[in-house]
């Protein structure tokens, strides 16, 4: 979603809203996968804990890039994969270590490591990282388009042309906006 730079501050807090709402639905599908898959690793394997949670967030942090690309952020610049996508796989490492962080930090720092309490650490862990997740792509993977000027608007704008323009716009001053007479006239 563009924030709109100028306007109303009601207007970008409206902007902003639909933004949150957009995160948070892909979001919502990535929590989903993520301890679905953390706990199909967990009782179908012995892989350790942190382990297990990092191939999930994996996992989820390729379903969420779909989601954000093309839903969340589909209006953003699209400054292609040589940009996109390092920042993007950089930024959930980061989110990954946070994540992970205090999953590890209760299970091997304070002995809680039974199937509730990893299930609720991995939840406290992801929501602690989505607030990090969330500034950082939209402030630096997924940026806004700058609002074209009011003036740039009206001249990008398709449509009939103005009728000074039809005449030769002589009567608006519009003559450097002509197209130029063809050569032998």
């Amino acid at each position: 979603m563009s924030t709109p730079q100028q306007g109303s501050a009601l207007d970008r807090l409206r902007g902003l809203g639909r933004e949150v709402a957009k995160f948070g639905a892909v979001g919502g599908v990535g929590v989903l996968v993520n301890l679905g898959v953390f706990n199909l690793i967990r009782h179908t394997t012995d892989l350790q804990v942190v382990r297990a949670s990092v191939i999930a967030t994996v996992v989820a942090i390729v379903t969420n890039y779909i989601g954000f690309r093309y839903f969340t952020y589909r209006d953003r610049a699209h400054t292609g994969s040589s940009r996109e996508l390092p920042l993007f796989a950089a930024f959930s490492v980061i989110g990954l270590v946070v994540e992970n962080g205090v999953l590890y930090t209760a299970t091997y720092g304070f002995g809680w490591d039974g199937p509730l309490a990893t299930n609720v650490f991995k939840f406290i862990g992801i929501g602690t990282a989505t607030v990090f997740r969330f500034w950082s792509y939209r402030t630096w993977v997924f940026k806004a388009l700058p609002e074209p000027a009011p003036a740039q608007a009206a001249v990008q704008a398709p449509g009939p042309a103005p009728v000074a323009a039809l005449r030769g716009g002589a009567e608006s001053g519009e003559s450097a906006a002509r197209a130029p007479e063809p050569a032998g006239k």
